[in-house]
Formats: structure tokens, sequence, C-alpha cells
């Protein structure tokens, strides 16, 4: 799935990137609203890939999307969660107008 090319793509451009890129999501059960997507987190000293799996999303747009439209900052942490909780997210902002993201996967085995 990443191969084609992030969907979105996260992460800071600065002298230590880690970014995190998001497949295209894609739908393992035909019209049932789950969602399957491959998540990377990508740097210098770091290359790891996991399968994410949410119910219909659960919010990962309307969660990326209030980050940025919040630039002015929010006070404590913003957290995403999926479905099965292989993937969190947390968000806080920082002096300078700088979010600081923090990603934890777990890994698991599918059948």
């Amino acid at each position: 799935m990443i191969d084609d090319g992030p969907a979105v793509r996260v992460g800071d451009p600065g002298p230590r990137p880690v970014q995190l890129l998001f497949s295209e999501p894609t739908r393992p059960f035909g019209d049932d609203p789950m969602l399957d997507f491959l998540v990377k987190a990508h740097g210098q000293w770091v290359s790891i890939e996991t399968l994410v799996r949410t119910w219909d999303g659960d919010g990962l747009d309307t969660f990326l999307s209030s980050l940025a439209e919040d630039f002015r900052g929010w006070e404590g942490a913003r957290a995403w969660r999926s479905l099965e909780h292989d993937l969190t997210i947390s968000a806080e902002h920082r002096p300078g107008g700088y979010v600081h993201l923090i990603a934890d996967a777990v890994k698991k085995h599918r059948k």
C-alpha cells in the first residue's frame, strides 16, 4: 500500500525527521464500514509499519484537521485511538506554534 505513495504524510522536516506515512484506506469486507490502512514511521534511526483497522476511519481525519484548525494552540494533550487500539496518536501544542506528535503502535497478528 505505501509503495504507491502515502495518502497522508505527517512529520517534521528538521535535522532528524521522523515521519508518519498513512496509506490510502481499503475496505477489507466490501461495503462494511471497516477501513484498514498501513501506517509507517520512518526516520534515520527507525522504520516500522503496522496495519491499522478503523470503523469508517474512527474520526482520524477530524482529529488531524482539528490540529491544523487550532494552530493558535490548545491546553493539554489531544489523542486519537484506532478501533482495535493498534495505533494511538497524541498531540500537544508547543511554544512557537509547533505540534508535538507521539504515535504508539502495537503490532498485532491477524488471522
